[in-house]
């Protein structure tokens, strides 16, 4: 039995619907707009791409360690479990959990750097502004539009999970110019779940994927603040097991402790707001979904961390360099010689820039990691990113 919404949560039958209209009649199956939504996201191409597309990790040699699609399941996991304690609705949460890293070009943040100065005198590039440009645009397996055709609700939250948007970058503007999503303010909670969820996510499995890898110190994260208290709970509960035996553990109390931290900071912030409605939260001119203070400065430190040891960790860095010289190397190729693309993007190529060059962009932020290396050594040259398995 479905559970209740509650009164400050997105309800599908309240859609503001999608930017085509789709007659009822043509409904498959008893799903509202919301479970239509996830299951577009779960069916499309740019969702399977994400098991070949870097989490941390470039082009991983391990099987074990997160990748874009693996991530995001375990954020959706984290979104659904607040949402359900919180009465959002449980299908929007997920859905925006499995989509929010469909405009990752390959290599992670690498990757996006040397992609945006790639394409600078195009206007760049911008993940997020890429995810919407690939759900209603790129992304096209119905034959009456382009795009999938989400929900207003769905759209809104990917453009705005991390908050209102001021300055726009050219995909989104073009997005919001023809289904305005009332950039300047606040997206439904269950887009800041999202958001918090992602966080809580990479902040836990990220100490796993960084121990697994040899590139941080047990002793040096469990003495973080935000951490510590975790790790007691864990050393408590099984006194005897060594210490790599409780990394599991410690993971699991952690993401509980950060989740109870956000239900309660959560409540609190509704509460204070007296946000009855999905319209008050949107206008409350600041997030109702969150950690607590105490909370959000640890979570800040161990980030600190994380950057200094881990994703600016020499090898990372290495690895980010390397990275970097596949997409500059694949843009300024594709740039000079448009007949390399393949034939369909080839036909496809706009006569006049900036259309042009950011043609060539959608390309290349499609690609997982294994093929644009396959791109590079094919048309480029060699190349050994030293990671690959």
């Amino acid at each position: 039995m479905p559970h209740p919404l509650a009164p400050y949560a997105a309800d599908p039958a309240l859609s503001r619907g999608r930017l085509h209209a789709e007659p009822g009649g043509e409904t498959r199956g008893p799903r509202d707009a919301f479970q239509r939504d996830r299951d577009r996201i779960i069916h499309s191409i740019a969702f399977r791409r994400l098991r070949h597309k870097t989490q941390v990790f470039v082009a991983p040699g391990g099987d074990h360690f997160r990748v874009r699609l693996t991530h995001s399941l375990e954020v959706a996991q984290i979104g659904r479990t607040i949402a359900r304690a919180l009465g959002l609705n449980e299908d929007l949460t997920e859905a925006l959990c499995l989509a929010h890293d469909f405009g990752h070009p390959p290599f992670g943040h690498s990757g996006e750097e040397a992609l945006s100065e790639a394409i600078a005198d195009a206007g760049g590039f911008d993940h997020n502004a890429h995810t919407l440009r690939i759900l209603t645009r790129l992304e096209s397996p119905y034959p009456r539009w382009e795009g999938l055709n989400l929900s207003w609700e769905m759209l809104e939250g990917l453009a705005k999970h991390n908050g209102p948007i001021g300055a726009p970058p050219w995909a989104l503007a073009e997005v919001d110019a023809a289904f305005p999503l009332d950039l300047d303010r606040w997206p439904s909670l269950e887009a800041q779940v999202a958001a918090v969820a992602d966080d809580i996510a990479y902040d836990n499995h990220d100490i796993d994927d960084g121990l697994r890898a040899g590139l941080i110190d047990l002793d040096e994260i469990v003495a973080l603040p935000l951490v510590a208290p975790g790790w007691a709970t864990a050393r408590a509960r099984y006194p005897d097991l060594a210490p790599e035996r409780l990394v599991p553990e410690l993971i699991r109390e952690q993401i509980g402790r950060m989740v109870n931290d956000v239900l309660a900071e959560t409540r609190r912030r509704i509460a204070e707001a007296g946000a009855g409605s999905v319209e008050a939260v949107r206008a409350a001119g600041r997030a109702l979904a969150g950690f607590s203070a105490a909370m959000a400065a640890e979570e800040r430190e161990f980030t600190r961390f994380m950057y200094a040891r881990l994703y600016h960790h020499p090898a990372q860095r290495a690895a980010g360099e390397k990275a970097r010289r596949v997409i500059a190397g694949l843009t300024a190729a594709y740039r000079a010689d448009p007949a390399l693309l393949p034939a369909g993007w080839r036909d496809r190529l706009p006569e006049a820039e900036p259309a042009r060059a950011r043609h060539i962009a959608d390309f290349i932020a499609g690609m997982t990691d294994r093929y644009a290396i396959a791109r590079y050594r094919e048309i480029v040259g060699p190349i050994d990113l030293g990671t690959e398995g």
